[in-house]
Order: structure tokens, then sequence, then C-alpha cells
């Protein structure tokens, strides 16, 4: 098993914990595409409304250009959200939700 953390949103593997655990969110914000989990996704506590918000929040990131959002870590070497989000082609984007 990997310790990779994906984020649902942008598929970032670089997450330090998972966003939900057993109802409880981690309060970290994916550096990549800025959600910010258990806040912009708590989605009243409904795990289907979250994935919908999810497939909102990765449709306006993509919109915007797929930016990195963080300003206090830069982002990785060789970072390209292009490939980051291929990796949806291959896989179920709601994965390690």
């Amino acid at each position: 098993m990997s310790d990779t953390i994906v984020c649902p949103v942008c598929r970032y593997d670089g997450l330090t914990e998972p966003p939900w655990v057993d109802g409880s969110a981690s309060d970290e914000i994916c550096p990549s595409c800025g959600i910010h989990f258990g806040y912009d996704d708590a989605a009243g506590g409904d795990p289907a409304r979250r994935n919908e918000l999810y497939l909102d929040w990765r449709e306006h990131w993509v919109a915007r250009g797929m930016p990195w959002f963080s300003v206090g870590r830069s982002q990785p070497n060789g970072w390209d959200p292009l490939r980051q989000l291929g990796l949806l082609v291959h896989e179920d984007p709601m994965t390690d939700i």
C-alpha cells in the first residue's frame, strides 16, 4: 500500500493526511488546487454532496488555468497539472476520498 495521499479534486499526490477520516476533516488546504478540507467541502456532512463539490471545484480550477494555489509552498520541480489530471483518465476521480 502506498503512503501517497491524493487530493480528490486535482489528484495532487502530496497531501500530508487524508482529507476525511470517519467523518472528520483534515483541515488541510491542497497546495495545488486550494480546496480546504472541512471548510470548502463540508457539504453538510453528506459524502455524496462532497463528491459533487469536488467535481465543481475541479471544473473551476481547470477553467482558471490550473494555477498552483499555495504562496507559502513552492510547486514541486516538474509539477504538471495536466499530467496530474491525466490520472483521472485511468482512475476513478473519487478514489481516496
